[in-house]
């Protein structure tokens, strides 16, 4: 694989669809465009409107191809909920070379003997992740290939998902005219940029809090051992508010995430803001520390839900304590009230890019981070991500890998989303 690939990341939420458009430059990540829409068409987690998920992923494409002015043609798409299964498996080949150099089949064989095993009718591989290769027991091996050897084993996880949830899921993208790339393990590729090594090693429990749902990882001895969703997020607090304040939902949203505070004690009581009441009864004014009082016990409710179902499954102690991401994570006062609430070690994963240092766009960046990686140790190619760049509105298509420096009408990609994001972020 080369070393400058363009990738596209897909993220369906229930609240918000997102897209992010990155230039891999080894293992660099450049963020040369973003969209964001609403999502219409899903409930706590699920797709229940085809037509208006497809409209809200148009929607956001859109957006993130204007930034760009190319066409995007494939994406990586995160996938998660409980119906995901994580089984253990194990497989072992003879190497085929000659010389008894591995090279890339050796590595797709034994991925694929690794997948040899009794699947439901009703499910589907997703993907296989290694956890280790072992070149004639000698085990600890992240990447095999160029090492000579007889006998390659290789330990990890195969993922399985619910058919019909997949498929729901791969119609609404290709209506909204892209192809998959690959489909991720959701709180895999939030592992890997939201973690440290550390924090893996020593057992740690990854929580992203959405709008319809949260979602909890647990890792341990640097693997993922657990997942897990809780039908339960910021849609709630939002709904909470509605009904406390008697607003609309849409500026109960507004004034959560314009004044919101998760913990009462630091709120503030000084200045107010007005609530606009509904059916026309006059507004109210109230202090941040009103509005704290219903937020405050709806995450705490959240909170105390994520740690009695990660006990519930057995893991009593996490030394590397909880980590904190997605769109409700921006709270102010989040984190001192998980760290009150949890008892434990907590922070906030936030990505540190140029126009998404936000909690909420952590998975869009996993995505390209993860799937870049994975294809790189199983020597897959994702072919086309995104079309040259787009005359008079329309892209063109093209079956070669897009590279700026071989269209030179491009004038440089990078260099055109930089000064973008100059104007719109600095």
């Amino acid at each position: 694989m080369n070393n400058n690939d363009i990738y596209v990341s897909l993220d369906i939420g229930t609240s918000t669809v997102k897209v992010l458009i990155g230039e891999m430059t080894g293992d660099s990540l450049n963020v040369i465009g973003i969209g964001k829409a609403d999502s219409n068409g899903l409930k706590k987690g699920s797709i229940v409107d085809i037509d208006e998920t497809v409209r809200s992923i148009r929607n956001a494409v859109e957006q993130a191809e204007r930034m760009v002015g190319s066409k995007v043609q494939s994406v990586i798409v995160g996938v998660t909920g409980n119906h995901i299964q994580l089984h253990p498996c194990h497989g072992v080949v003879a190497v085929s070379s000659d010389n008894r150099e591995i090279g890339d089949d050796d590595i797709t064989r034994v991925m694929e003997a690794a997948q040899v095993m009794p699947i439901a009718p009703e499910r589907e591989i997703i993907d296989v992740i290694h956890h280790e290769f072992i070149v004639d027991g000698l085990e600890g091996i992240n990447d095999p290939r160029g090492m000579v050897g007889v006998r390659l084993e290789m330990k990890g996880i195969v993922i399985t998902g619910s058919k019909t949830i997949l498929h729901n899921l791969e119609r609404c993208v290709e209506k909204a005219g892209l192809e998959i790339a690959d489909i991720c393990l959701t709180p895999l590729a939030l592992g890997s940029v939201a973690l440290t090594s550390d924090e893996k090693n020593l057992g740690v429990a990854l929580v992203d809090i959405g709008g319809g749902t949260t979602k909890v990882a647990v890792f341990d001895q640097g693997i993922l051992i657990d997942t897990f969703v809780l039908p339960i997020g910021g849609n709630h607090i939002t709904k909470d508010i509605s009904i406390g304040l008697r607003t609309t939902t849409d500026h109960a949203e507004s004034i959560k995430l314009k004044y919101g505070h998760a913990f009462i004690d630091h709120a503030s009581n000084e200045e107010g803001f007005l609530v606009q009441k509904m059916n026309g009864s006059g507004d109210e004014t109230i202090s941040q520390q009103d509005l704290a009082y219903i937020i405050e016990p709806r995450i705490a409710e959240i909170l105390e839900l994520i740690n009695e179902e990660i006990r519930r499954n057995g893991f009593l102690e996490l030394p590397g304590g909880y980590i904190l991401t997605g769109g409700v994570a921006a709270m102010e006062g989040i984190l001192d009230l998980a760290q009150h609430e949890l008892n434990n070690n907590v922070r906030v994963a936030i990505p540190d890019y140029i126009g998404v240092r936000e909690p909420q766009y952590t998975t869009c960046v996993g995505l390209i981070k993860f799937a870049y990686r994975n294809v790189r140790i199983q020597g897959r190619d994702f072919g086309v991500a995104i079309a040259p760049e787009m005359s008079n509105g329309q892209g063109h298509q093209k079956k070669n890998k897009v590279k700026a420096e071989k269209n030179p009408n491009r004038g440089g990609v990078t260099k055109k989303v930089k000064q973008l994001f100059d104007s719109f972020f600095d």
